[in-house]
């Protein structure tokens, strides 16, 4: 699946290629002479010489993990497994550095996995000039957009659930005299999750062309989310009960440029950092690296609040609280608010 969609690379990285077996090691034939037999294989089957057609041997390539899914509800598309996070974690580190990424947050205790910031090399032009002398100096060249995923695995009664998020941000010429770029957030997009959760379906054992079918374009639903007025918090209500609602507020809060240091389930709390791209945008092109970082002394950086979920049967509200856990109500509340529901309409 290494077509002309998407080739990222981050700065540095060079894309992870997988161990390959030297041929006249392949050609080997295996003496199966003294194999143990795997699997459970009873006396009586034994004796009779069956033992090699009913024993069911255990396998541990990918391919065998059992069987992946791809849920789908609206235009949001998440994996289920039936592994353990601790068995599913490796093989998403392994994917994400195949695919030309470097990891800068890796924390398998919480369960997030995060890319740097990369750009994708299949949009720049195939043109005669790339072609001529791109090889030499293709370091010029820049589609001006960089790309970030997050990997967010929750686990279940039955294994576990894989989300793939997307942020990006885009170089745009400011100033008067238009001579100097900065870097603005750009929306996310849903077609770049829905791509890597195609080629991560394949790293995972299912064949291209299943992964392929599967992955279809969600079906449009009508708005399930709406802005509350009135309240001590800004809030937001869903058409949805607990579980579906703390699912998608935790997407939600992936894509739209919040860093979540910490949730509870129990409570239904999300702790965030949330700083306004209407002010990132104004930051020095480095940015990037600040925007989602620790909490600055200056104003307009990384700000701590809560976000809560309950859930009242098929409804569930969400409001949001500063660092205190109070009633957060100012512009920022209604801002965080404003984003949430575009993302959960």
């Amino acid at each position: 699946m290494g077509g002309d969609k998407v080739d990222y690379r981050s700065a540095g990285s060079t894309r992870a290629q997988g161990l390959e077996v030297p041929p006249d090691l392949s050609q080997i034939n295996r003496d199966t002479r003294l194999q143990q037999q795997g699997g459970t294989v009873s006396a009586t089957q034994f004796q009779s010489g069956n033992a090699a057609a009913t024993a069911v041997t255990n396998n541990v390539a990918p391919k065998a993990i059992g069987t992946v899914k791809l849920e789908r509800e609206g235009n949001q598309r998440w994996l289920t497994v039936p592994m353990t996070p601790e068995q599913v974690w490796p093989q998403l580190q392994a994917f994400w550095k195949e695919r030309g990424f470097t990891l800068v947050l890796d924390q398998a205790e919480t369960g997030v996995m995060e890319t740097d910031w990369a750009e994708n090399r299949a949009k720049l032009p195939n043109d005669f000039i790339r072609n001529s002398i791109g090889k030499v100096f293709d370091s010029l060249y820049s589609t001006g957009t960089r790309d970030k995923f997050r990997t967010r695995v929750e686990r279940t009664p039955d294994g576990s659930e894989i989300y793939i998020t997307h942020r990006g941000v885009e170089e745009i010429y400011s100033g008067d005299r238009k001579d100097t770029t900065v870097w603005q957030p750009r929306p996310a997009d849903p077609q770049l999750e829905a791509e890597m959760l195609q080629r991560m379906l394949v790293r995972l054992g299912v064949t291209e062309d299943v992964a392929k079918s599967t992955v279809a374009s969600p079906v449009t639903l009508p708005s399930r989310a709406r802005v509350v007025e009135g309240q001590a918090a800004a809030t937001l209500q869903v058409d949805d009960g607990f579980d579906r609602a703390w699912r998608r507020v935790g997407l939600a809060l992936d894509r739209s440029g919040f860093t979540v240091e910490d949730r509870d389930r129990a409570q239904g709390v999300y702790f965030v950092r949330y700083v306004d791209p209407a002010q990132a945008g104004k930051d020095e092109p480095g940015f990037l690296s600040r925007m989602f970082g620790k909490k600055k002394d200056d104003a307009g950086g990384p700000v701590k609040y809560r976000v809560q979920v309950k859930g009242q049967g098929e409804i569930s509200t969400i409001t949001v609280l500063n660092a205190q856990g109070q009633p957060e109500n100012g512009e920022a509340g209604k801002r965080i608010v404003s984003l949430l529901a575009e993302d959960l309409k």
